[in-house]
């Protein structure tokens, strides 16, 4: 299916629609953070010219090219449908091969180009689909085209794919990948930017940032783990998101619909701020320091395992279960050890939890 996006606008108003039958304050935090999360994620990925296959026979071309990037180059590749796979590799030349497919007419491959422009330490790759050509039915071609590249660990890498995953693994250099309809999946990659989806999910595995790092989808889950950055911005309209063995000093975690995880530490001095309007927050910490815990559910408890000092709350009931501090509240504001850090977190609809490991 093709995506544009007047259509992703309009599946957002939907799942923002209930809202509406809320008081004015949470409709504007949800039409807020679905417009934020939308801006972030559509930023940079444009639909392009593909309109899906048939289901004739498959038809198949192949490409292959070799180009001298130099180790501290940077590459680009924009797609229109289909998979990218990126890796890490040894010397210093850019390795592109590429698979057509159609199952259409075999004529359709040669409407569509791979053109790589190259100059030095850069090359750009972008598939390209002649915009002209009509079938029977008024539809452009059929045609998909598979990457699979292979680039130096330290080159920078900038991928963008319409309908289709993209796959990053060991790429040093700084790394942005994106997508409008299909995942995106990024592994041991320390200078990773950015990593967004309009629909499918977002994996990150073994993924570090020396700056700020974004990772978002509209419909899909964002997951990662073992993730170290200073900055760290996640967001998702409908579709959970957890992250585990996490580090960072400031998080900002933005969703309408679905459940947020957070299992890591919390920096002195850090500010992590969690914002969802129907899911449950639970905050798996590890020996904390201390924070200072902003909480706020409409419909839901507030709990916690951790011994807290309460206080400038409303309406809550405390009790004491096998020498460990049970909290329930639909709002509240306590501290916990030095209170060094903050912690602000807000759901309309659901619990907020904060566990110790």
């Amino acid at each position: 299916m093709r995506l544009s996006t007047p259509f992703v606008i309009a599946a957002l108003a939907l799942v923002a629609a209930p809202v509406r039958a809320q008081d004015e304050g949470r409709r504007i935090v949800v039409r807020d953070v679905t417009r934020e999360v939308v801006r972030e994620v559509m930023g940079a990925v444009k639909p392009g010219a593909y309109q899906g296959r048939n289901n004739g026979p498959e038809q198949t071309e192949r490409f292959s090219r070799k180009v001298k990037i130099g180790r501290d180059g940077r590459f680009s590749l924009n797609n229109i449908s289909g998979e990218i796979v990126v890796s890490a590799g040894s010397g210093d030349e850019v390795s592109i091969e590429a698979v057509k497919r159609t199952r259409g007419d075999k004529s359709e491959l040669a409407n569509v180009q791979i053109m790589v422009d190259d100059r030095a330490g850069r090359v750009d790759v972008r598939t390209e689909h002649e915009q002209n050509r009509r079938d029977r039915n008024g539809r452009s071609d059929h045609v998909s085209v598979d990457y699979t590249v292979t680039v130096p660990a330290s080159v920078s890498v900038d991928l963008h794919s319409v309908s289709g995953s993209v796959k990053v693994s060991g790429v040093h250099g700084s790394l942005r990948a994106e997508a409008v309809s299909g995942d995106v999946t990024v592994v041991d990659a320390p200078r990773l930017e950015a990593a967004k989806t309009v629909s499918g999910d977002v994996s990150l595995t073994g993924v570090t940032a020396d700056g700020d790092l974004s990772a978002a989808s509209v419909s899909g889950n964002v997951r990662a783990k073992g993730l170290k950055a200073r900055g760290l911005d996640l967001g998702s309209v409908s579709g959970d998101i957890s992250v585990s063995d996490v580090s960072c000093e400031r998080l900002g975690v933005k969703s309408v619909s679905g459940n947020v995880e957070y299992a890591g530490g919390i920096s002195k001095g850090g500010r992590y701020e969690i914002n969802t309007h129907s899911g449950t927050v639970r905050l798996v910490l590890a020996n904390p320091g201390g924070f200072e815990l902003n909480g706020n559910s409409f419909s839901g408890s507030i709990r916690s395992e951790l011994p807290l000092t309460i206080g400038g709350d409303t309406g809550r009931n405390e009790s004491r279960r096998g020498g460990r501090d049970s909290v329930n509240s639909h709002s509240m504001r306590a501290t916990f050890g030095d209170g060094s850090a903050t912690l602000v977190v807000r759901t309309f609809s659901g619990d907020i939890i904060i566990a110790k490991r």
